[in-house]
């Protein structure tokens, strides 16, 4: 179960990023699945993967929080 759901989220970060980054709903989704990938990353034990994914999340946080002012 634990890998179909890292699955899940790698594949919704990747379909969210490639349908573009201009639009504010699709950064937040993307941000989202980051997220999503953090916790997948801490509950297998993977702390660094939680970690790099928990810096993206705020990565792509402040890039969709710059869009939505726009």
């Amino acid at each position: 179960m634990g890998t179909f759901f890292g699955l899940l989220v790698v594949t919704a970060i990747l379909i969210f990023y490639a349908l573009g980054q201009r639009r504010p709903w699709i950064m937040f989704a993307v941000a989202g699945a980051c997220a999503a990938a953090s916790v997948y990353g801490f509950l297998q034990g993977a702390w660094p993967v939680g970690v790099i994914e928990a810096v993206w999340t705020i990565i792509v946080v402040r890039k969709w929080w710059s869009l939505a002012k726009a």
